[in-house]
């Protein structure tokens, strides 16, 4: 159980991250895939911010899940 808990909070840290910079997650994950990149789309930053929440919720889930399952 403790290990379901603490990789839910890796899960609900790495989801606010993502959701709130999503551009410094470019930077970090793809800007280095391009020659000529200057700035991240607006496609890519929407749907990185709901790849965020979707991370946040299910790190909420997971947390809940032991207790649940027991």
């Amino acid at each position: 159980m403790g290990w379901t808990i603490f990789l839910a909070v890796i899960l609900i840290l790495v989801g606010l991250f993502v959701t709130i910079k999503p551009d410094l997650w470019w930077q970090l994950t793809e800007s280095w895939k391009s020659y000529s990149a200057g700035d991240p789309s607006d496609l890519y930053l929407k749907t990185t911010r709901i790849g965020g929440i979707i991370f946040i919720v299910l790190g909420v889930i997971a947390i809940f899940l032991p207790f649940i399952l027991e």
